[in-house]
């Protein structure tokens, strides 16, 4: 009789496959040249710097008073959070698919092991840029790191369910690997990241508002600026939208993994 291993045990294993994917994507990604690994947390660093450069010169005043640095370290970040995070996990599954024949290993865990990774490098440059400019002042600290932090664990979990649909879709057809980089370009100026609902017209807000991502860009700046700028974010609407992505996501990969383990 075969025994049945503990659910501790699956857990232990489960973390030893992601760490050991996550290693392997890791080096396989930045190598052991240059910085190597501090890329992971330099390049978005590198790219939200370049946008609040030039949204302070070309916009030196936010419509309201709070700093143009601010909405932009606070946008932008979001913005590398969620749309390098399902970039990344387009065809997730086919370079990794000759580990699928050791039987810890699941589709899953290729992707997942992707998806840590873009979170800690956005998570690390978020913090730090956050850091360095509150230090020099140029903006306000936090008012609240708990809305902060739940405004950004939500959009993580955004990322996460919108990288599952997609990682399945491409698996499915290449095309729909290659056209999430149009998608996400024409998404990105309806995602919250350069404006605040606040500064449109009362017509256009509710529109707004159903885009998911605004949501989280909104909680952020909440707990970024305080009482001195109106938000508008719903988290109970953008955890509504998380599951039922997730769903989504989970019955699309439980699908494309039979279908891999199959070819395997």
């Amino acid at each position: 009789m075969i025994a049945t291993p503990s659910i501790w045990e699956g857990v232990r294993i489960e973390c030893r496959v992601i760490g050991a994917l996550l290693l392997r994507e890791t080096i396989t990604r930045y190598g052991r040249h240059n910085i190597g690994v501090l890329w992971l947390f330099f390049e978005p660093m590198l790219f939200t710097t370049g946008v609040i450069v030039l949204w302070d010169l070309v916009f030196p005043h936010a419509p309201i008073n709070v700093p143009m640095v601010g909405i932009a370290i606070t946008g932008y970040s979001c913005v590398l959070l969620w749309r390098n995070t399902v970039s990344h996990s387009s065809h997730a599954i086919a370079p990794n698919a000759p580990l699928l024949y050791h039987r810890p290993v699941k589709p899953i865990d290729c992707l997942l092991s992707r998806v840590i990774i873009e979170v800690i490098g956005a998570t690390g440059s978020f913090a730090a840029l956050t850091f360095f400019f509150a230090f020099i002042e140029a903006i306000p600290w936090p008012d609240d790191l708990g809305l902060v932090l739940a405004g950004w664990l939500l959009m993580c979990w955004f990322a996460l369910a919108l990288g599952m649909i997609l990682c399945a879709a491409s698996e499915r057809s290449e095309f729909m690997g290659r056209i999430w980089n149009i998608i996400s370009y024409l998404t990105l100026p309806l995602s919250g990241a350069m404006y605040m609902v606040y500064w449109l017209p009362p017509a256009y807000q509710k529109w707004a508002l159903l885009v998911p991502m605004v949501h989280g860009t909104e909680l952020i700046r909440h707990g970024f600026f305080g009482s001195v700028v109106p938000t508008f974010e719903d988290p109970l609407y953008f955890v509504f939208a998380n599951v039922m992505l997730t769903g989504l996501g989970m019955t699309m990969m439980r699908d494309i993994g039979t279908k891999v383990r199959a070819a395997w």
